[in-house]
Parts: structure tokens; C-alpha cells; sequence
């Protein structure tokens, strides 16, 4: 599991094990989305990303 997205959204998670890449602008959460670790099997992303990712999360 992992989470992307802005750090006061998703610093949290990581208390639950979850994964936490930090991209606060558009380019690093295109960046963290392209390089998520091998073997995850759902992402938590935050609004902002989403609207980033767009498309890419379908």
C-alpha cells in the first residue's frame, strides 16, 4: 500500500505502514506515480493528486 499526495494529507499513514510518497507539486506526484515500488497493490492519493494524475488513475 502507499499514499501520494501532500504531506500534512498523507505524513499519517505511515503510522499504519502505508507507504508515504511526499509530492506537493504536479511534477513530483507524477514522478512518485511513476515510480511506485514494485508488488503495491492500491494507492491513496489525495485530491491534488488526483486532479494531477487525472486519466493516469483509471
Amino acid at each position: 500500500m502507499a499514499a501520494i499526495g501532500e504531506q500534512a494529507r498523507v505524513a499519517g499513514l505511515a503510522l499504519a505502514g502505508v507507504t508515504v510518497l511526499v509530492a506537493e507539486e504536479p511534477e513530483s506526484v507524477r514522478r512518485a506515480w511513476q515510480g511506485l515500488p514494485q508488488g503495491v497493490a492500491l494507492v491513496i492519493v489525495t485530491p491534488a493528486a488526483a486532479d494531477t494524475l487525472g486519466s493516469a488513475l483509471l
